[in-house]
């Protein structure tokens, strides 16, 4: 467990391109309070702007992913002047801008999801683009059990699975398991707790040794194109299609291809 001067965030580089941040509130069962938030963003805008690193795993100390909010925090904010509302904007504000800088980091992120992810927690998985989770981890948005609907965990969460099984989880708050995570598709693999960190690294440098100039490319456009009519998604994706063919990686990679040797991507 950290000692108070301990960071809230930690980052470790793995060999491969692979970088791991790790959320370091065990005793507050990482729950995303203003600070944590803001450690995050910047420590995505710091991976950002690295072009050695490839791909991210978000990870977490402790028994528990992510709790969601600090309702603690959120409470003493009830003695402000205006009730809170300036906090508690501000705080929704700043988690908006975390999930949103997740989807637009360059670098594919993938969740190591040890154990229980609620309400904001449960966000922080489904905004990741992939997910591996224990047996063990449980997910839930349950809001509606302390009078509060889970709105903003909503974006995520319809974005990642289906409209029905969203609404059930929001309006019932109830816990899934790894199992059904995986099954409506919020988490991409499910493993046995004591393989999880080799499970979840050993996808990461798979994804890491392609092109990461693909990869990158293949992520923007990927968001970019669900959100637009078929025609134009297609239109958007062709022109990115014709970018990434008049790229080094692209005729190394079909060249290599073509003659049966590993390709070398430039960095």
């Amino acid at each position: 467990m950290p000692d108070g001067t301990a960071p809230l965030l930690q980052r470790q580089d793995c060999e491969g391109g692979v970088t791991r941040l790790t959320l370091n509130r065990p005793d507050s069962r990482n729950s995303l309070s203003f600070a944590m938030l803001g450690a995050l963003r910047h420590g995505l805008e710091e991976i950002a702007q690295d072009p050695r690193i490839c791909v991210l795993v978000l990870a977490a100390a402790g028994p528990v992913f992510c709790a969601g909010h600090d309702l603690r925090e959120i409470t003493a904010h009830r003695n402000d002047e205006d009730a809170g509302r300036a906090f508690f904007d501000a705080a929704m504000h700043r988690c908006a801008e975390v999930m949103q800088a997740i989807t637009a980091l360059p670098q594919p992120v993938i969740a190591e999801v040890q154990g229980v992810a609620t309400a904001a927690g449960c966000q922080l998985v489904a905004t990741c683009d992939l997910a591996v989770a224990s047996e063990a981890a449980r997910f839930c948005t349950p809001g509606v059990d302390i009078g509060l609907f889970c709105s903003t965990p909503a974006v995520a969460l319809s974005r990642a699975v289906a409209a029905k099984p969203a609404m059930e989880m929001l309006l019932t708050g109830a816990m899934v398991s790894a199992a059904e995570a995986q099954r409506i598709g919020l988490v991409n693999r499910v493993v046995p707790a004591a393989e999880l960190s080799e499970a979840t690294m050993a996808l990461a440098r798979h994804i890491a040794d392609r092109s990461a100039h693909a990869v990158q490319l293949g992520k923007a456009a990927f968001y970019r194109q669900r959100g637009l009519p078929l025609a134009e998604a297609y239109a958007h994706c062709a022109a990115v299609m014709t970018d990434n063919l008049m790229a080094t990686d692209a005729e190394e990679g079909i060249g290599a291809f073509l003659g049966k040797r590993k390709p070398v991507w430039g960095r």
